[in-house]
């Protein structure tokens, strides 16, 4: 992190251009093959300080209060992670800006903060999973002691549409308005994949959309109030059937 904070003050002072692989290690006080042990070049020392901030919104989400439901576990994530002088400091958000705008002028420096919002993503997913297993494992158990709507009916492997909140949305497992019960886990996992990558979608815009502009961070096109008018396109995610 010591070096990534040192290439990004470098970048950020000089340019991506002018400035060196040796350079980023002379400034953080490392020798350059311990420099080059860690990354494969000064692109990539900002994986970190790119890393560091895309987790960040994934941690807040895991951390929020447990009965909030998932879109507004979500929304509280934002609001906590990304509003100036709450969960982040408001030069921090200005190194954000510079170096975003830095990455849409290198492919390479592109390509560090795509795999860095791809690995937030993992961990996104990981997180809504384990909010939604306990309402998911207290379905099972009602399903397994033969808690059947009345409007539902159980029979073999399969469940009538009645017997699951949204599960018309639940992709290619319905059919016919019968979900099959093989298919379960097969669907959880594309549906909270699925929902993992609109939201993370949702704030990375935001966030990229901040910073081609000159828009404060704490204002009203900042990136807390787009990101959240983004969210909503998961309102109405069907998030009990996936």
């Amino acid at each position: 992190m010591e070096i990534a904070r040192a290439a990004a003050e470098l970048f950020m002072r000089h340019g991506l251009r002018a400035t060196r692989a040796e350079d980023v290690a002379r400034a953080a006080g490392v020798a350059p093959r311990t420099f080059y042990r860690y990354f494969a070049s000064k692109e990539e020392a900002l994986g970190p300080l790119f890393s560091a901030g895309a987790e960040k919104w994934a941690e807040a989400v895991r951390d929020a209060p447990a009965g909030l439901s998932v879109p507004d576990a979500l929304r509280h994530a934002v609001v906590r992670t990304l509003t100036p002088g709450v969960g982040v400091r408001p030069e921090s958000m200005e190194w954000v800006r510079s170096l975003l705008r830095l990455a849409e002028g290198s492919p390479a420096l592109r390509r560090v903060w795509g795999e860095a919002c791809q690995g937030a993503e993992r961990t996104l997913v990981e997180v809504l999973a384990a909010r939604l297993s306990p309402a998911r494992d207290t379905a099972e158990a009602g399903a397994r002691d033969g808690a059947v709507p009345a409007d539902g009916e159980a029979s073999g492997d399969t469940v009538s549409e009645g017997t699951v909140p949204g599960a018309a949305a639940a992709g290619d497992a319905v059919s016919g308005g019968v979900v099959s019960a093989g298919e379960g886990p097969h669907v959880a996992a594309a549906g909270v994949r699925f929902g993992a990558a609109v939201a993370g979608a949702a704030v990375r815009v935001a966030v990229e959309t901040w910073a081609a502009g000159d828009d404060p961070a704490d204002g009203p096109a900042g990136p807390v109030p787009r990101a959240l008018g983004h969210l909503e396109a998961l309102r109405d995610f069907p998030w009990d059937a996936v």
